[in-house]
């Protein structure tokens, strides 16, 4: 018994012996087995990403509010053009006929007015005759209600006369304004970056004013019409700084700033969007309309505060998983610290992000300081673990 009693009490002793070795062993003299970096103190920005198209900061479409044929184009692609500079004009034959027309028409009209002051001016001869006659007893009721209605009727035809020189003065000025309107002019000083017509071409404007050029009034100043996902449009605020890039410039980054956030949601496939337009500064004129630029929104920026790798918040000692899980432990704010080849659980608070980094707000670690990131896979086949102390 007693011989039983000693073997047990040597297997005990040699079981706590191997396990101290195992989580007390400092490692030291060995290949470390887990890969470390050192906490830093600098800036830290958290952002939100989008692409977007580009467009000038104000574009004008100048269309024709008369139908014809385009006779002389004055304005072509990249034209810098003046406010009121003549870009176009229609052919004007078809309208100087309808003037010349309209005309002839009002003459007319003009000609049937003073026929009728003439025929007016007779029956009211014949119904004053008539009254006199009647005072007299010399012609019946009937005869002079006959000279009155002609007389009306007379005057009736005055006015309808009358009227029609107003509707063919109407038209004749209508007419003159389509003829005025042949001749397309700028509505704005800016550059032409896009014509949609060519010479002999016909343009109808008959429901709608067709778009013969657009014009941008400034390439200096552009927006970008971005589409921001409703998961991360509530941390979005008009005056927030932007930055972004294009393909063709892809290392020369362009500074902007959050102008609007518009309510009105776009849904495709059950994703809500929401547009969100950033101004940008367009120096040298590289942004060109229509590209697409992947857009950077600044939502924090943090100064001279202590940063460490997202990493180290995913790192965890395979060996210790079990025995660290439990209501206490808390995996997105603890990391794990290297003392003298010890690895030791730290809590920290974070603050913001920008994927590679998180801003510590408070915890037990200090600037310089070594933390596990991940493990050494180059030393995994040892089977040999840093010592580790427990809080």
């Amino acid at each position: 018994m007693l011989k039983k009693r000693y073997l047990l009490a040597i297997f005990l002793s040699v079981s706590t012996l191997i396990i101290a070795a195992i989580f007390i062993y400092d490692g030291r003299g060995k290949e470390r087995h887990y890969k470390t970096a050192r906490v830093e103190r600098g800036s830290i920005s958290s952002a939100i990403s989008a692409t977007g198209r580009i467009n000038p900061s104000v574009t004008v479409q100048v269309g024709t509010q008369v139908s014809g044929i385009i006779k002389n184009l004055r304005a072509d692609f990249n034209s810098v053009v003046k406010k009121g500079e003549v870009i176009a004009e229609l052919d004007p034959a078809i309208f100087i006929a309808q003037l010349d027309q309209i005309k002839a028409r009002l003459a007319s009209a003009i000609a049937n007015a003073e026929r009728a002051k003439v025929s007016l001016a007779n029956t009211r001869k014949e119904m004053a005759r008539a009254n006199e006659l009647f005072s007299k007893n010399l012609i019946s009721q009937s005869e002079k209600d006959t000279a009155q209605t002609n007389f009306d009727l007379e005057l009736t035809a005055l006015n309808a006369a009358q009227a029609n020189i107003k509707e063919e003065e109407a038209a004749e000025r209508l007419a003159r304004l389509n003829l005025d309107n042949i001749v397309i002019t700028s509505p704005i000083d800016g550059i032409v970056i896009s014509r949609n017509v060519e010479i002999g071409q016909t343009v109808a404007a008959s429901l709608q004013a067709p778009t013969l050029f657009t014009i941008a009034n400034d390439l200096s100043e552009m927006v970008i019409d971005t589409n921001v996902d409703e998961a991360d449009i509530g941390r979005i605020e008009v005056g927030q700084p932007a930055s972004l890039t294009v393909d063709t410039y892809p290392q020369d980054p362009f500074k902007g700033m959050v102008s609007k956030i518009y309510n009105q949601p776009s849904i495709s496939q059950n994703v809500v969007t929401y547009n969100v337009v950033i101004n940008v500064k367009n120096p040298g004129l590289k942004l060109r309309p229509g590209m697409t630029a992947n857009v950077t929104i600044i939502i924090g920026q943090r100064d001279n505060v202590l940063k460490i790798p997202n990493a180290a918040l995913r790192f965890r000692p395979p060996d210790l998983k079990e025995r660290l899980e439990g209501p206490s432990f808390q995996p997105l704010s603890t990391i794990w610290v290297f003392e003298k080849d010890i690895l030791s659980p730290a809590r920290v608070k974070l603050g913001i992000s920008d994927g590679q980094y998180s801003e510590v707000i408070s915890g037990d670690i200090k600037e310089g300081q070594e933390i596990a990131i991940e493990i050494n896979k180059s030393s995994v086949s040892s089977k040999r673990p840093a010592a580790f102390r427990f809080y």
